[in-house]
């Protein structure tokens, strides 16, 4: 079958590798009807995390189950199913207190795990499941319209991230809140803040395409500055002291350090930016103002059951956040898009 492999620094290639097989009775095979390229996975494709050999990349996808393992009872042939980032059990002390990403006996996408084998990346034809009764959410109904997949993928990931972001600050009716990032994650938070009642939603961005968008989802506000004029600015549209909330989604040091400055005092910063950009948490800031902090991976698995029936109904629309869509084959180009910032976010169709 053909699958993504990146070798190194801005080098992605679709390759032939070998189809999947059933091996520990636990798992399931899943024809990939649509994956996606993650900011996350900038991070090794731009050389910020070394690349130490080739290897399978990706980890959000939604496809159709085609076999399972003797012990599956949940998950069945013909079930169309999200994927969220990882693999986990769903029954381990872990998972049972709403951390599945913490799951004590779970995995990751394109790597080997005790007990689990390897798990195949996202990005291609097949993906053999770890774990797959835990792991795998079944969307009623069967196949979805084609018009549902975006929607439908953003589950696997940003959507949850997103909304992770939002619970992790404590958006609650009435909030004000700030979203530091423009990206699908900062997109899907602006959403989930919408969601839990914000009052106010200000989205930072510079980029006219990213704030229509964010305006479409439900910001009432854009700031495109960023630094002291930013913060400012924040202050100055929300009472002179800052937003209740601020939505931390990029993972630099300089976009920590906006939404702590940016926050009122007592105020909450909810971070899911993957920290490779080297951010830092400052004390004494955070003493003198008394703004919290709170967040990190995302446990997306267990998000899904709630946010599943919004994205159906077309209550919430995560799926915008494509903008940009390509055959598995031309993998490399989704890659240079993101990078770019030419797309928000590129699907991969295999």
């Amino acid at each position: 079958m053909r699958a993504t492999l990146i070798h190194g620094e801005r080098d992605i290639r679709v390759e032939d590798v070998p189809a999947p097989v059933l091996s520990t009775g636990l798992d399931a095979i899943v024809r990939v009807v649509a994956a996606c390229v993650c900011g996350s996975d900038l991070w090794p494709y731009r050389g910020v995390t070394a690349v130490k050999a080739p290897r399978r990349i990706g980890h959000e996808f939604v496809g159709v189950v085609e076999e399972v393992g003797d012990q599956v009872a949940q998950v069945r042939p013909g079930d169309f199913v999200i994927a969220p980032f990882y693999q986990c059990d769903n029954t381990c002390v872990n998972c049972r207190n709403g951390m599945t990403v913490h799951c004590q006996h779970g995995g990751w996408w394109g790597s080997e795990a005790e007990g689990l084998g390897f798990a195949d990346g996202g990005q291609g034809e097949k993906v053999r499941v770890p774990l797959a009764d835990g792991t795998l959410a079944v969307v009623p109904g069967g196949m979805p319209d084609d018009a549902m997949i975006p929607g439908l993928l953003t589950l696997s990931d940003v959507m949850g991230t997103g909304h992770h972001a939002a619970v992790s600050g404590g958006v609650t009716e009435g909030s004000t809140v700030a979203v530091v990032g423009d990206g699908a994650v900062g997109l899907c938070a602006v959403i989930a803040a919408k969601r839990l009642g914000a009052s106010r939603i200000i989205a930072m961005s510079r980029h006219a395409d990213r704030q229509a968008l964010a305006r479409e989802l439900g910001a009432t506000d854009i700031v495109p500055e960023r630094g002291d004029e930013g913060i400012a600015r924040l202050k100055e549209l929300c009472d002179g002291i800052g937003p209740d909330v601020v939505l931390e989604c990029v993972g630099t040091k300089e976009s920590m350090d906006q939404a702590l400055r940016s926050a009122r005092p007592s105020g909450q910063v909810g971070f899911v930016g993957v920290p490779n950009g080297g951010p830092e948490l400052p004390v004494r800031t955070m003493f003198d103002s008394n703004v919290g902090v709170r967040g990190g991976v995302a446990p997306v698995r267990g998000y899904i059951d709630e946010l599943l029936p919004e994205v159906l109904d077309g209550r919430i629309r995560p799926g915008l956040v494509f903008d940009l869509e390509l055959p598995l084959e031309r993998a490399a180009e989704a890659y240079r898009a993101m990078d770019e910032r030419t797309a928000i976010k590129v699907m991969l169709r295999p």
